[in-house]
């Protein structure tokens, strides 16, 4: 019985916890557009490559 002094605290830790990374992640926009990246699997086309993340010619 004794053990619930600790569950319980622990189990509103953890529960405030994802409460808060779940509202972080409301305000930060992560949720704001699911529908385009589940379409992004069918584009044929691969993104543009930056300059500084191309390999330089001669170098596999």
């Amino acid at each position: 019985m004794e053990i619930l002094y600790l569950l319980v605290p622990l189990s509103v830790v953890l529960i405030l916890a994802i409460v808060g990374l779940f509202g972080w992640a409301l305000h930060s926009g992560q949720l704001e557009d699911l529908e385009r990246e589940g379409e992004r699997i069918f584009e044929e086309e691969s993104p543009p490559v930056d300059g500084d993340q191309a390999l330089p010619v001669g170098r596999p």
